[in-house]
């Protein structure tokens, strides 16, 4: 549930949103934007350098989708729904969603940028 009874439906399906609505529907990104604008472009931004492209020696969460099928589900009404057209969602090398649903492992950490100060 993402920490909330109720969340914004994007909690659940910003990214899915984003790539039936403007790289499917309305081809306003191509796909290829679309997955940079969610990996290397924040990486970039928050100055990590070990993440944000697949790569040897690279920290990487790795989702397998069908760009065909993908869309959230989340609404107003029902926000926690997971995405349809998610396969596999793989962080830290520990699948977090197999088969298209969610399973217990939570293998995330928080990171925080250069900017960050403890208080």
């Amino acid at each position: 549930m993402l920490g909330q009874e109720h969340p914004h439906p994007r909690a659940y399906g910003t990214f899915p949103r984003i790539l039936r609505k403007y790289v499917r529907e309305e081809q306003a990104l191509t796909l290829e934007d679309a997955i940079r604008k969610f990996t290397a472009l924040p990486a970039q931004r928050m100055r990590f350098t070990d993440r944000g492209v697949l790569k040897e020696g690279m920290w990487a969460d790795v989702v397998i989708f069908d760009p065909a099928t993908i869309r959230d589900m989340a609404t107003f009404e029902q926000p926690n729904q997971l995405s349809q057209g998610m396969d596999y969602v793989l962080v830290n090398g520990v699948p977090v969603i197999a088969a298209g649903k969610m399973t217990a492992a939570l293998p995330g950490k928080v990171l925080r940028g250069a900017g960050y100060v403890a208080r």
